[in-house]
């Protein structure tokens, strides 16, 4: 007997309805990234049609000529520091909510929340007006120090949550034992969380890679834009070379699908950390 004449019907279905809805969400991908190898000729011929041989010049006419080089390495500087400062500053604000007793601790945290709620169109004006009293338009730093500001909030509510799942003996125990807080913190919370700081940051790469409202007002200079700011100026050139364009979408898209299948493992352990206590 078959091993799947044992699977009940309904998990035989569910799971046929499993892949049918995968198909769905990865066949627009995959049309994607086979137009980017197409010729302008090869995309009249219809959206399933395969290429004669694949075009790799139109990536490299969206690196160069697109100036993806740039947007691709300014998008590199920018996430850099932000997911690195916003997981930092998260767990120690994280750790201070999770275990630390102080006044009005929960008027800040109900603070803290609040402001995941507030979009960015809400204060994107006066962003700007301080942004350019202080001298810092058309700079890194003008992408850079708000979305650390805006990843705070998120930051500290996801890792604070994470702190309160571990296991309360081992931190008694470390208490009784006469450790400090820095102590505890560096050598009993940060590796146990681990799996959340890195599920965290991969949330914050992804947030942060995609941002657009911020460089699209701060940063009128090319030299400065991020990869999907330069895409929106870089489709307004290449319109009608549906190839070209959608070869600049690969690239941008490209290093979130990578950094998620290296890291899904992490992902899927710092979702389910807390499940199992």
């Amino acid at each position: 007997m078959s091993r799947s004449s044992n699977i009940p019907a309904a998990t035989l279905s569910f799971r046929i309805l499993l892949w049918f809805l995968a198909f769905i969400t990865i066949t627009p991908f995959l049309l994607l990234l086979l137009t980017s190898f197409k010729s302008k000729a090869d995309v009249l011929q219809g959206a399933f049609a395969l290429p004669a041989y694949p075009h790799f010049e139109n990536y490299l006419d969206a690196w160069n000529a697109g100036h993806f080089n740039i947007y691709f390495w300014n998008s590199i500087i920018v996430v850099i520091p932000v997911v690195a400062a916003s997981v930092f500053l998260g767990l120690l604000t994280g750790f201070a909510f999770a275990f630390l007793s102080f006044p009005l601790r929960r008027t800040l945290f109900a603070i803290l929340t609040l402001g995941m709620m507030v979009p960015a169109e809400a204060f994107i004006i006066p962003l700007y007006y301080e942004m350019r009293y202080l001298g810092l338009i058309n700079t890194y730093a003008a992408v850079i120090v708000p979305q650390i500001a805006m990843s705070i909030p998120f930051s500290t509510i996801f890792l604070a949550s994470a702190m309160q799942q571990l296991p309360e003996e081992i931190l008694e125990a470390a208490v009784l034992d006469g450790a400090g807080r820095f102590y505890i913190l560096r050598k009993i919370v940060v590796p146990l969380m681990v799996p959340a700081m890195s599920t965290l940051a991969l949330f914050l790469f992804i947030w942060t890679w995609n941002e657009f409202l911020i460089p699209f007002i701060l940063v009128n200079d090319d030299a400065y834009r991020t990869l999907p700011l330069g895409m929106l100026f870089f489709q307004g050139r290449y319109t009608v070379n549906t190839p070209v364009l959608t070869a600049g979408a690969v690239i941008v898209i490209f290093p979130l699908i990578l950094t998620y299948l290296v890291f899904q493992r992490r992902f899927i352990a710092g979702l389910t950390a807390g499940a199992t206590k």
